[in-house]
């Protein structure tokens, strides 16, 4: 099996690029499942239900997010209706819309997609997604692949060797830069650090340069409108043995 895992896609414009070339890429790689962080899908950030629809029209199967799920309230009844879009799932259950992981039944077997959040200079009070994972792996699903949207590589590279032969593939999102790590890890589990990001390539993690340099510069509040630059799709493939669970090979790919 196949399964494409794609950075976070930020903004129409990232939106869009992801459309034209999705059918492609997925053609030309055999792709049998597309997992797409979406959390800045949204221009302003966060995800609504018509940028949630875009991808899933696209061809995306399951919809990650991240830090900014819940920023747009108009998402909040979409996340609890739709179940292959899932949030972070160490966010209290009681008081957070939607669910933190879902399956996708392939005919011939089924596939867990799980989305977690490190908590190093992330949100306050998560629970740790150490503790978290630990209770959605699901041993009868053959294949789990893990979202963990961080920020540091260490809490990334930790988590990676944690579920190292618990599950089958673990891609980090958030940072929006690609890391050149792809590898699969001792016991079987394929792993990248950070798989990029889906949008403007001249920009600063999609945000016109000068803005984000003018905050540096001066430290007083700007309004972060997206590049319109020419874009890019980051992302990794993971080809996964259906037997075994493991992953056999990862290919990180930009697609310009």
């Amino acid at each position: 099996m196949r399964i494409l895992c794609i950075g976070d896609v930020v903004g129409k414009i990232g939106c869009e690029f992801l459309r034209s070339k999705l059918p492609s890429l997925k053609r030309v790689k055999g792709i049998d499942l597309v997992i797409c962080n979406g959390e800045n899908s949204s221009d302003g950030n966060g995800i609504t239900p018509s940028s949630a629809d875009f991808l899933f029209d696209s061809g995306v199967d399951v919809i990650t997010l991240g830090n900014h799920s819940f920023r747009r309230k108009e998402a909040y009844d979409y996340l609890d209706t739709k179940p292959y879009i899932i949030r972070p799932a160490n966010f209290p259950d009681s008081t957070t819309p939607g669910v933190g992981s879902c399956e996708v039944d392939m005919g011939r077997l089924r596939v867990k997609v799980i989305n977690i959040m490190g908590t190093m200079y992330m949100e306050n009070g998560l629970t740790s997604p150490f503790d978290v994972i630990d209770s959605l792996i699901d041993e009868d699903c053959r294949i789990t692949i893990v979202d963990f949207h961080a920020e540091t590589t260490s809490e990334k590279l930790s988590m990676g060797y944690y579920l190292d032969g618990r599950v089958s593939a673990v891609f980090g999102t958030h940072t929006h830069v690609q890391t050149s790590d792809e590898r699969v890890l001792k016991n079987g589990t394929g792993y990248i650090t950070d798989v990029g990001m889906t949008g403007p390539m001249n920009s600063v993690l999609g945000v016109k340069p000068e803005i984000v340099i003018e905050k540096f510069k001066t430290r007083m509040p700007v309004r972060f409108d997206l590049s319109t630059d020419d874009c890019k799709l980051e992302c990794v493939v993971f080809e996964i043995d259906e037997k075994s669970g493991k992953t056999l090979s990862c290919e990180r790919l930009r697609i310009v």
